[in-house]
């Protein structure tokens, strides 16, 4: 969908110029990058939004940012693509340089079609539905880790085993691969996978390219990183043809996303070959594991300080799932309606992903501002959905605003709050996203008491941006849940 009509030039319909906007005053050479702090740049840039206004301009270094902070000039641009924007293209090149081969994340034009068709079957609520006895069976794996920890009254790195659940939900759905991190405490995967998007974020917003010319003691260690990823990729792909050679029956009937998505890539004509299938395995871990985990986290640390929140969400856990969690079905899922708001409130709160940031392809009109083709373009997308235009009491923490009765007013609120993107390149996971989370949360509030979830400083989390928004250092202990 295109954001100007058709038979309009899209420079002649115009109203604003560029030099017209408001937007801090750039230095030479640098222009306003110094003014923002990279792990704090989504509050800068909502700092700036407010300041500014609902459109304004950026330079950052060499290159020309337009920004916006209304809902439905953001979601118009996420709708024109991939025709007429994309992913910066600066993102790909490192991507590349990095050695991620491209999956449906950063794929573009007709790359992406093929993938996003093969990647959307493998993530239907069907696949997903038959594959929830393994996510239940990592579910109880994460019961039995913080019974454990419960026993010995030991606090736990709430992130880190949240990263634990989400790779072994997505490995074990995804790829048929029993990775089992929750129960070992070894050199494994995550920790490598932990080290991509950092880094990968890093040099994106990186005014100079420093580790072109020489490397530091990091950057040797994400090349390794990356190495035994790939080759634990590598692995899964191997594992998975091998199975479907020994039982062609698969084809027909594929047991894992890997599997389906390889079946996809062997028809005539897919325009998918393994390469993309990999660079979708590298995807999916990454974007699976880090994205849920810290909106658990998030969630898990906003239900402690609101204490009547969280006895409400205990209380439905408890009367859904009961005092054995592995008599829990898919069917369950859809009895949670109170903790799926809570997911829902978390991430118009706390969304792992606070900004758009995309690139245009062609001469454009954006907000009435003409746009050169190759601009960024980026949307402040939190800001309306902490407006009390758009959601009363924006700054408290209320799931139950996702319950309303009124369609009209839910359907407005989904629009505003868009923690899975919008247009054509919304999230393929979703639906598996929500039920990891539903999951998770329904593991914890039916199985255990939450005593505290700390942070460094005894107050609200503190948020960090690393290519996505993460609460910095959570802590949480529990205690057996008593009948």
């Amino acid at each position: 969908m295109s954001t100007t009509a058709p038979a309009r030039s899209p420079i002649q319909s115009a109203t604003r110029k560029w030099e017209d906007l408001p937007g801090p005053k750039p230095l030479p050479f640098v222009g306003s990058a110094l003014q923002l702090k990279l792990d704090q740049i989504h509050l800068d840039l909502e700092r700036w939004a407010q300041q500014y206004g609902p459109v304004f301009k950026v330079r950052l270094g060499a290159v020309d940012v337009l920004v916006l902070r209304d809902h439905e000039v953001i979601n118009a641009v996420m709708r024109d693509r991939p025709e007429g924007f994309r992913r910066p293209a600066k993102l790909g090149e490192i991507a590349r340089e990095m050695g991620l081969k491209p999956g449906v994340f950063n794929a573009e034009g007709a790359q992406w079609y093929a993938q996003r068709r093969m990647v959307m079957a493998a993530f239907s609520p069907s696949h997903v539905r038959a594959y929830f006895p393994l996510l239940l069976s990592v579910a109880q794996r994460l019961q039995g880790r913080w019974q454990k920890a419960a026993a010995a009254h030991l606090p736990i790195d709430l992130q880190a085993d949240l990263m634990r659940f989400t790779v072994d939900a997505i490995a074990g759905l995804a790829f048929g691969a029993e990775t089992n991190t929750l129960e070992s405490d070894e050199d494994i995967i995550q920790h490598h996978l932990d080290k991509i998007f950092p880094a990968l974020f890093r040099r994106v917003n990186s005014l100079l390219p420093y580790w072109r010319w020489f490397k530091l003691a990091r950057d040797r260690d994400l090349e390794r990183s990356i190495e035994v990823v790939s080759q634990a990729i590598d692995g899964f792909i191997a594992q998975a043809r091998a199975h479907i050679q020994q039982d062609p029956a698969r084809v027909a009937q594929p047991t894992n996303l890997l599997e389906a998505m390889i079946v996809a890539a062997d028809q005539p004509d897919s325009g998918v070959n393994d390469a993309d299938v990999a660079g979708n395995v590298m995807t999916m871990l990454l974007a699976g594991e880090d994205t849920t985990a810290n909106t658990l986290a998030w969630a898990i640390h906003l239900l402690h300080r609101n204490p009547d929140t969280l006895r409400q969400a205990q209380e439905e856990a408890r009367a859904v799932v009961g005092p054995d969690l592995s008599q829990l079905t898919m069917d369950h899922m859809a009895q949670l309606p109170y903790l799926e708001a809570v997911c829902h409130e978390t991430m118009r709160l706390k969304p792992v992903a606070p900004f758009r940031v995309v690139q245009a392809l062609q001469d454009t009109v954006v907000a009435e501002v003409a746009v050169p083709k190759d601009t960024i373009v980026w949307g402040v997308s939190r800001h309306d959905a902490l407006d009390a235009a758009h959601f009363p009491e924006p700054e408290k923490f209320l799931p139950e605003r996702w319950l309303q009765a009124d369609a009209a007013a839910a359907s407005h609120a989904k629009r505003v709050s868009t923690p899975f993107g919008a247009g054509p390149r919304v999230c393929p996971g979703r639906y598996l996203a929500l039920v990891e989370m539903k999951l998770a949360l329904a593991t914890l509030l039916s199985q255990f008491r939450i005593d505290d979830v700390a942070t460094p400083d005894g107050q609200e989390a503190r948020e960090l941006m690393s290519f996505t928004m993460t609460p910095v250092g959570l802590t949480l202990n529990l205690s057996p849940n008593s009948p």
